[in-house]
């Protein structure tokens, strides 16, 4: 591994995505063995994601998987690729990654949450619940799980109050997260609090003011008040 690829590699561990991308774009690659390549593409894909430009962070990621990267790097990059296929809205893609981990051994929270945000993508409510609660299974403290099911349940009617709970102890964890918070103040909407849902909205619009999901929910709860 030459120094300046180690470099880049600092660089993309201290968080500096765009520098770690420019230093790996001018690697010499003619000099690389065939798994200092696969190690490049999944630190680009990595940069690229990290990024948010997802079109390139595919490419790079794709490479890495097919370059037999070893077990638990193909983990994570079968993980990432399937973040990627999420926010880029082609769920079953990012389903066939998550289900191959699991059939392979991997199993997590991780996984089993993010399997239940496809599936609530997919419009599926019973398998997005059921795959949050094998979250919880697995970490009954997790906030992500927590948090997932509690606004599927609140947002599907399933369970409000059990929904309203769980969004709580997720905010409980983890009281700076917009994301949460937004699932919180729903929650307390479709429960009727709405002066507590307000509240909340606001806490969450403060901290992510660009979020298109929490000003849709504040202007559903201020259209309803006026």
């Amino acid at each position: 591994m030459t120094a300046k690829f180690k470099e880049a590699i600092r660089l993309y561990n201290t968080k500096r995505w765009s520098s770690a991308l420019q230093a790996f774009l001018e690697a010499d690659v003619s000099t690389f063995t065939t798994e200092e390549k696969t190690e490049l593409a999944y630190y680009m894909g990595l940069c690229y994601t990290k990024l948010e430009r997802y079109k390139e962070a595919i490419v790079y990621m794709e490479q890495a998987v097919t370059g037999d990267p070893g077990a638990l790097r193909l983990c994570q990059c079968r993980l990432t690729l399937a973040y990627v296929y999420m926010m880029t809205r082609r769920s079953r893609m990012a389903e066939f990654e998550l289900e191959h981990l699991i059939k392979t051994g991997f199993k997590s929270v991780q996984i089993y949450t993010m399997l239940g945000y496809v599936a609530w993508m997919q419009k599926d409510v019973e398998r997005s619940v059921s795959m949050y609660e094998s979250a919880l299974d697995i970490d009954p403290n997790s906030a992500s799980a927590m948090n997932g099911l509690g606004f599927v349940l609140v947002e599907s009617g399933i369970d409000v109050n059990r929904g309203l709970d769980l969004c709580k102890r997720a905010v409980e964890k983890r009281p700076q997260s917009a994301a949460y918070l937004d699932s919180l103040g729903w929650a307390y909407y479709k429960a009727g609090e709405v002066s507590e849902a307000r509240q909340i909205l606001r806490r969450a619009l403060d901290i992510a003011p660009r979020q298109k999901d929490i000003s849709l929910h504040m202007k559903a709860l201020l259209d309803e008040a006026s």
